[in-house]
């Protein structure tokens, strides 16, 4: 797909950030593209000090010098995805917020995330890089069963928002939701919409997209089961693509291979056309499962993985919490992000799909006994300037 104009906010100041994400293969390796990204998180670092007084003052603090970074992405200074929950920052004026999104949590506080232009397109840039690299664009007209918000014109949730933008890679024929406005401010599942929707789509033996939260597929799926409704067939160039977690539905909770299992069983949907994707509203570069399903890096970002205790970096193959770096967001200082998942990180060559980035194993989120020391890190961290 070709990608949308649009322009990086000074092409002088962020000229690295434009080359490194404007690039078509998101998979491609190379040390050119290394020095890329360590040139383009010093230019996107130097423009959040320069026009935010936060960032400037959050960089004093860790006495960190972009000047004298050596690259080593291991020393960054990062913030805590709680820190969004509870204050609004931006490195643009008003008048330059292309998009305001918020986080889908389903109790507490939401993270508030302000995008430009640049931000937001070049994050959608990067998804139509990824769909194209799957093969996931198609010309024939297709059915969506979307398991996510039905919006209203002024929504700004950040997962309805994604799950909308991802019916462009096949042209709509009819567009369902499974989580549909109330009347009262809020939405309600309707499962039995959901039900109907699959039966009279199996009818029309049209391609089936479904994108969105996958608890809600699966209470689907099992319902089906329940009452013993035959298993539908749907056309092998259907596509799941999920996101979101279990959000708070975390007790009825399968594992993927027991819910992939289910869709190939119940829809007819070829396991190779079930992938889950992983993201946030505070760090939108897309994770997109491979055909063995694991979260590959794509070059635009980097991962992390950091002691659930001393928050110190680890290598491979042991578990903490995930941290991520890209420079792709100037109008939010976001681009170094501890998040709180816990998750592994792995070497490229063990997956065995042929890609050599290295990829990432979710763990589900941190509990209230080992986040603490994140969420003390993180409080001591910004006590003295926010």
């Amino acid at each position: 797909m070709k990608n949308k104009e649009f322009k990086i906010p000074d092409k002088k100041k962020l000229g690295e950030v434009e080359q490194l994400c404007l690039i078509t293969e998101p998979y491609k390796k190379s040390q050119k593209i290394d020095l890329h990204f360590t040139q383009a998180m010093r230019e996107v670092l130097l423009w959040h000090q320069q026009k935010s007084i936060f960032f400037s003052n959050f960089l004093k603090s860790q006495n960190f010098d972009i000047e004298s970074w050596n690259g080593d992405i291991a020393f960054l200074p990062y913030l805590p995805t709680d820190f969004f929950k509870r204050h609004e920052v931006k490195t643009i004026q008003d008048n330059e917020v292309y998009l305001h999104l918020t986080s889908s949590g389903t109790t507490g506080q939401k993270s508030q995330i302000f995008f430009d232009e640049w931000s937001l397109k070049s994050a959608q840039s990067m998804v139509d890089n990824i769909f194209s690299y799957y093969g996931w664009t198609s010309d024939e007209k297709t059915n969506y069963l979307l398991y996510t918000y039905q919006t209203e014109s002024d929504s700004t949730l950040g997962t309805a928002y994604t799950d909308n933008y991802l019916t462009q890679y096949a042209p709509i024929n009819r567009l369902d939701f499974a989580l549909k406005l109330n009347g009262k401010g809020g939405h309600d599942f309707d499962l039995y919409g959901c039900l109907q929707s699959l039966k009279q789509f199996a009818k029309e033996q049209l391609p089936l997209r479904i994108f969105g939260f996958p608890s809600f597929l699966y209470f689907t799926l099992q319902r089906m089961k329940d009452l013993k409704f035959p298993p539908l067939k749907f056309p092998d160039n259907s596509l799941v693509f999920l996101g979101g977690g279990w959000k708070g539905y975390a007790g009825d909770e399968i594992s993927k291979k027991q819910l992939y299992q289910m869709i190939h069983d119940l829809l007819g949907i070829p396991d190779s056309r079930i992938r889950d994707g992983f993201g946030s509203v505070e760090h939108c570069i897309p994770y997109v499962e491979c055909k063995f399903h694991h979260f590959h890096v794509p070059i635009y970002s980097k991962v992390l993985i950091r002691d659930l205790y001393t928050l110190d970096v680890l290598g491979y193959n042991k578990e903490g919490f995930l941290q991520f770096v890209s420079p792709y967001i100037t109008s939010v200082p976001a681009n170094s992000v501890l998040m709180g998942d816990l998750a592994i990180l792995r070497k490229g060559h063990d997956c065995g799909c042929g890609l050599e980035n290295d990829w990432f194993e979710v763990l589900g989120r941190a509990g209230v006994s080992k986040n603490k020391s994140c969420a003390i890190a993180a409080n001591e961290l910004l006590r003295s300037f926010v």
